[in-house]
């Protein structure tokens, strides 16, 4: 059993080793901060975003970071996720994304807006989180089936193919399930036809459920380039 002056002193001897490893971890966290936080990258394109994101109430409906609602997606990683292609497409015209369904609501940003929120978007996917949050495994892309797979692309595909048309198609079994998979829709259909579907999808098919995609000239030629690339295996031979 301790003396009172052993006990005293290993009191305080505790208390000035546990206080200083205190400090130390806690000097140790400020210096990563910075680091961890992708300070570096808090632009002013950045910071504006953010002021949009908070003026807008969009945590009513989404989470960041943890912390928000579940009415909507969780957007910490959206922009690795999805891409900046996707993401514009959705900030002006939200309704023409998901036509029919239920969809956010459009806030009328501007250009700079938009370009202000993917900004402050990718800088929060870029904060080192420990791994935070987890990268789904439910809905994940189908793996390649070799059966019915058809010949590799002979095309890369476009940004805009790969950050919007896969969210609902899929080439070579990878991508969405909602819409039908679009192996050989180059066989199926002339550059023509594939033009004037994407130019206005309910022009074509009315009540289709396909949106009209915000596409300039440049992204419907590649679209329409790269679908036209995809022949099935007996018409490439």
């Amino acid at each position: 059993m301790l003396s009172k002056s052993a006990a005293k002193a290993f009191f305080l001897g505790g208390t000035a080793l546990t206080s200083a490893v205190f400090l130390s971890l806690t000097w140790d966290t400020f210096q990563q901060i910075p680091g961890r936080t992708n300070a570096a990258a808090l632009t002013d394109s950045v910071k504006r975003g953010k002021h949009l994101w908070e003026d807008n109430n969009c945590m009513g409906c989404h989470t960041l970071f943890g912390e928000g609602a579940y009415y909507a997606p969780e957007l910490t990683k959206v922009h690795d996720r999805r891409g900046p292609v996707f993401i514009k497409a959705l900030l002006k015209d939200p309704a023409a994304m998901y036509p029919g369904q239920r969809q956010m609501v459009n806030y009328h940003f501007n250009d700079q807006q938009i370009d202000d929120l993917v900004a402050f978007f990718e800088w929060c996917g870029k904060v080192d989180l420990n791994g935070f949050p987890a990268k789904p495994t439910l809905g994940a892309p189908a793996q390649q089936a070799a059966a019915t797979t058809p010949t590799p692309l002979a095309l890369k595909r476009p940004e805009v193919f790969s950050q919007i048309c896969v969210t609902c198609h899929a080439v070579g079994g990878l991508g969405g399930t909602v819409g039908p998979a679009l192996d050989g829709v180059g066989t199926k259909f002339d550059a023509a036809y594939l033009e004037r579907w994407l130019k206005d999808p309910a022009g074509v098919k009315p009540g289709t459920t396909m949106p009209k995609l915000p596409l300039d000239d440049a992204q419907l030629g590649e679209l329409v380039t790269f679908l036209s690339s995809l022949q099935t295996a007996k018409e490439v031979q």
